[in-house]
């Protein structure tokens, strides 16, 4: 049912944000405002950057790889860890990840920006900007030229937002993670493995969604602002949402409802307590590890 429930979510929101309404030319007018903030911040090296691996096809290829391979196949199974290894962190680790992910859904409709991979199809060839100077019109997609995949792909045209490079999830959903790791690990054996992980993967994406042209580094910023917004979301929902959401589960008369209930969160029921029951997690009790609850 978990697995249900997180993939509907997931599916919804890469549907919704592959559906972006026709704003090209105003998600162009939003990265030059973008790129003018960061040149008065003096903060603009991504042209720099995208232009030193263009002929270093090694750099480029582990950009490319911590861009696709260190995001969400990962998060994905940081998730499945959490579920059955630390059920009591996980349902707050998702909501993070999914309100957090429902804020970034409504900037991307109400301020599209468009990625520098996309600057000079939009300035030149789309006439947006014909005299856009070279440092808007001189980026290339690492992604496209060396692996031959790229966001504008047929396949996944349909669940992709050209325009959402701000706030970038590719950085705020790895911070997330890299919060989730260290807190999972925390004063445990093997933390002096786990923390400098979960230190370097948010680190690691700042280069690699700069270099590759998918962003820029005050989407990073926009996408850590949005990230740490689900924390908040998701004690939310756990003190108001879940409980009579809870009571509601109990009480249904249909088996595979009842199943579900947020183990990690869920008021124990007197004759699913056992002695040695794994701990129910903050505000919680001790629920039967044998119990019908399959998770958060």
């Amino acid at each position: 049912m978990e697995a249900l429930v997180v993939g509907v979510a997931f599916l919804l929101y890469f549907a919704v944000r592959g559906a972006p309404p026709d704003r090209a030319e105003a998600a162009y007018r939003h990265a030059m405002d973008v790129i003018d903030a960061q040149r008065y911040l003096g903060i603009f090296w991504e042209d720099d950057m995208n232009e030193w691996i263009r002929d270093r096809e090694f750099w480029a290829q582990t950009a490319n790889i911590v861009y696709f391979w260190l995001h969400f196949p990962l998060i994905i199974a940081f998730g499945i860890y959490l579920y059955y290894g630390q059920r009591h962190k996980y349902t707050l680790m998702r909501d993070a990840f999914l309100t957090s992910g429902a804020i970034a859904l409504v900037v991307y409709w109400l301020y599209p920006v468009a990625p520098p991979w996309t600057l000079k199809e939009l300035a030149i060839d789309r006439g947006f900007d014909p005299n856009a100077p070279s440092y808007v019109t001189g980026f290339f997609d690492t992604m496209q030229a060396y692996l031959g995949y790229g966001y504008q792909a047929q396949s996944t045209e349909a669940f992709v937002n050209p325009y959402a490079a701000m706030p970038s999830l590719h950085f705020g959903w790895d911070l997330l993670l890299g919060v989730g790791i260290v807190w999972a690990s925390w004063r445990q054996r093997l933390m002096w493995i786990t923390l400098p992980i979960g230190i370097f993967l948010p680190l690691s994406q700042v280069p690699a969604i700069t270099a590759t042209a998918n962003h820029y580094f005050l989407d990073a910023a926009a996408g850590t602002v949005v990230a740490l917004l689900g924390f908040p979301a998701a004690f939310t929902l756990r003190r108001w949402a879940y409980p009579p959401l809870i009571g509601v589960l109990e009480r249904s008369p249909w088996p595979a409802l009842r199943g579900w209930l947020p183990a990690d969160i869920g008021e124990a029921k007197p004759e699913a307590s056992v002695s040695g029951g794994w701990d129910g997690g903050a505000g919680g009790s001790a629920s039967s590890s044998g119990g019908t609850s399959a998770g958060g």
